[in-house]
């Protein structure tokens, strides 16, 4: 065996993406021709927040059947339902996707993406790694307790209106009204923009 044959064999380090991932990839993006629009709320106070951000959104565009279309500012925020100074501050964002999944699907991906990251589920308001909620998936009103639609709280928290405003400042929590004017109407203390910090759309 030769130098360069064996030179050749080694130079790929990175695999290509298979090919059966190439079509189901392909398959996915063409079934996005009636996609639904759903938005997403992140946060994250335990490791590296920023990085935990942009990786979860990064896992949900790889995520067949779902494009991230807009990524809201960042936000730090003081943790609810704890002790002040108990826990560090989160990083929160808004991402907005298109997808054909259905609410219970995009439900167990958001959930992989948290156990990705490690998410532990011990105890109520408890630090985290990861949350990955679905604030509003079209225009759908569930009260589902596997998966309520709207996010049940989402109208009352400046974290998620905040960003969401942002990015669509005529959104509507459906069944709630305007973005902007539930935003109006809750405390922004504890919660301040980071505009030296970004997250970037997927490629």
């Amino acid at each position: 065996m030769t130098a360069s044959f064996t030179e050749g064999h080694s130079d790929p380090i990175v695999q290509p993406v298979p090919a059966s991932v190439v079509q189901q990839v392909d398959a996915a993006d063409t079934t996005l021709h009636n996609p639904k629009r759903a938005v997403i709320s992140l946060g994250a106070n335990l490791g590296n927040r920023l990085e935990t951000l942009q990786g979860a959104i990064d896992a949900l565009e790889d995520t067949p059947g779902v494009r991230v279309k807009a990524v809201s500012p960042v936000y730090e925020t003081e943790p609810w339902g704890v002790e002040p100074g108990s826990q560090p501050s989160y990083f929160n964002a808004v991402v907005v996707v298109k997808t054909t999944l259905p609410p219970s699907s995009l439900l167990e991906r958001a959930h992989a993406v948290e156990e990705a990251f490690h998410r532990v589920r011990d105890e109520r308001w408890g630090a985290r790694t990861l949350d990955v909620d679905i604030v509003a998936y079209a225009d759908v009103v569930s009260d589902d307790p596997t998966l309520t639609l709207p996010h049940p709280r989402a109208h009352e928290r400046a974290f998620v209106l905040a960003p969401w405003n942002d990015v669509e400042p005529q959104a509507q929590v459906p069944g709630r009204g305007p973005v902007s004017d539930l935003l109006a109407t809750v405390t922004r203390i504890g919660i301040e923009p980071r505009p030296d910090l970004e997250l970037r759309l997927p490629e």
